[in-house]
């Protein structure tokens, strides 16, 4: 279990809740718009410093208050006897403040390592109807917290990419100087793809036996595009680009451009699938990077299930739960009645109701 006790203040129509001695499953319910999702929203917060809901920052502040609040105890990653305490305060006017165990941090990136969390929501859909960048987030949220080289190799590609972009966009390009930049871009983009190839080599299989688990669906592929040919090397490529890129003033090849491709025999799962199908592929998706984070690092994620019981029919919502159940990390899950999920549980006494009303969280014996 990975937290303990959960505090909120101020985030939307949560003015303040207090959650104490949470279970490993938590279920939060009540009517539309009581603040539910608000519940799972706070704690995706804690583990990135911003909301799963919106890029903008002034919704997620109850409309009286100037900033919200965070708090959580997380246990500490290999030794859940132990736990820290976390915080994430955001204002109006867009500062913020993180701390992990009294400590002021600066990167949101510490939040992720110390709270990983997996959303599954009527976004996730996404990753099957949604442009690359959702799916590049998707994998490269995996590659993170296996590869220990790969945010380092992630922060410098970034850098190497707005400079190169920087120097493509001036009328009089410095050749030199773009040499050294696209030099070192070249060998940040081919270490990130090297990482990403790697995970996906792991992830496959796993995705394969989750999705197995809830669906007899045959044919669902998982195909990697790096971003440049295959053909030929990234060094090549940007060669023979050089002069389109000037044109356009930003670069054409690389890791930015990378896709993983979602099919169901041969075409676009977004196009052939059913809703209820997409579902179940987006969630053997989202379960299998947890089962394979256990797998490679002996480390868990938190699970946020924002209406669990929708699109999915119970034979499905109890599959679903066993192997969530089975991977023994902690689910939170919003949902209008807690009947629907009935005997998806292996075990009740694992399982915590909570009733949310007007903002209002009040725990359910």
């Amino acid at each position: 279990m990975l937290i303990r006790r959960l505090e909120i203040t101020d985030v939307r129509n949560v003015k303040h809740a207090n959650i104490v001695d949470i279970s490993p499953i938590s279920i939060f319910y009540g009517a539309n718009g009581s603040g539910k999702t608000t519940l799972l929203e706070s704690i995706h917060v804690l583990s990135s410093a911003k909301s799963f809901r919106s890029h903008k920052l002034k919704p997620l502040i109850n409309n009286g208050a100037e900033r919200c609040v965070v708090f959580a105890e997380v246990a500490v990653q290999g030794d859940e006897s132990i736990f820290h305490p976390i915080g994430v305060q955001r204002s109006r006017s867009g500062e913020g403040v993180i701390k992990i165990n009294g400590e002021a941090v600066r990167s949101a990136a510490q939040l992720a390592e110390a709270l990983p969390v997996q959303v599954i929501n009527a976004d996730t859909f996404l990753l099957l109807s949604g442009g690359p960048v959702i799916r590049r987030q998707f994998l490269d949220w995996g590659v993170f917290h296996v590869e220990h080289g790969f945010h380092e190799a992630w922060k410098g590609f970034q850098r190497c990419l707005k400079q190169r972009n920087s120097l493509l966009r001036h009328d009089r390009i410095d050749g030199p100087t773009l040499q050294v930049w696209t030099r070192e871009y070249v060998k940040l983009s081919e270490q990130l793809d090297q990482y990403r190839q790697r995970y996906l080599q792991q992830f496959i299989p796993v995705f394969e036996r989750c999705l197995a688990r809830l669906t007899s669906l045959k044919g669902v592929e998982l195909r990697y595009q790096r971003g440049w040919s295959k053909e030929q090397t990234l060094e090549a490529a940007l060669a023979a680009q050089v002069e389109s890129e000037q044109q356009q003033g930003y670069t054409l090849s690389g890791p930015h451009r990378a896709d993983v491709k979602i099919l169901y025999q041969g075409q676009l799962a977004a196009d052939i699938l059913s809703r209820g199908q997409q579902k179940l592929v987006v969630c053997a998706l989202r379960v299998a990077q947890g089962y394979l984070l256990s797998e490679l690092s002996q480390r868990k994620c938190a699970y946020l299930v924002d209406d669990l019981p929708s699109e999915l029919d119970v034979d499905h919502r109890k599959a679903l739960c066993k192997l969530l159940d089975e991977l023994d990390c902690q689910v939170f899950i919003s949902c209008v009645d807690h009947s629907d999920l009935n005997g998806c549980w292996q075990q009740s006494e694992k399982v915590k109701l909570f009733h949310v009303e007007q903002g209002v969280v009040t725990a359910q014996t």
